[in-house]
């Protein structure tokens, strides 16, 4: 699903849940800061939804990783603000982002995606992790993932598709 305009600006990735993955993207496509936050309830989190949007300069771009009424939540503000807005499944980033014997079961999607996420790290200059979550790792890549879809991006980082 997408809305919204489609104006050059910048992207915020969130993978869905009350433990919620943040992942920030310049306009250049190159990933500024990413992290986890537990609002520990629904209404913590909708409360949270503007000061989060509003942490993000010019952003034109919302890239929603899962779907029901915690998406209807981040895609009413993004509405609000005249935000395009994609929504998007694990399994299609995890397509397109990772190796089919990268993906066989859960598990490897899982471990795979946070080795990934680390080469987008290196690759964009941003802050390494001390540790990395896995919700983080899903909001990096699915932002990733858009930002490529967008246009933002015309060339991936060296080894994302290999050893990770």
């Amino acid at each position: 699903m997408t809305t919204g305009n489609s104006g050059q600006g910048t992207l915020l990735a969130v993978d869905l849940g009350i433990r919620t993955g943040l992942a920030f993207f310049g306009s250049d496509g190159r990933l500024r800061w990413y992290g986890s936050r537990n609002f520990g309830r629904r209404s913590r989190l909708r409360d949270a939804i503007p000061g989060i949007l509003n942490e993000c300069p010019c952003l034109s771009r919302l890239v929603l990783e899962g779907g029901g009424d915690l998406a209807e939540i981040w895609i009413r503000e993004a509405d609000r603000r005249r935000v395009t807005v994609m929504t998007l499944y694990a399994e299609e980033w995890r397509e397109g982002l990772l190796l089919p014997r990268d993906r066989r079961s859960g598990a490897d999607a899982k471990r795979n995606a946070l080795a990934a996420a680390r080469v987008i790290i290196e690759w964009s200059g941003a802050k390494r992790p001390t540790s990395l979550r896995h919700d983080a790792a899903e909001a990096v890549l699915a932002g990733f993932w858009g930002a490529m879809e967008a246009g933002m991006i015309d060339v991936p980082p060296e080894g994302l598709f290999s050893n990770h």
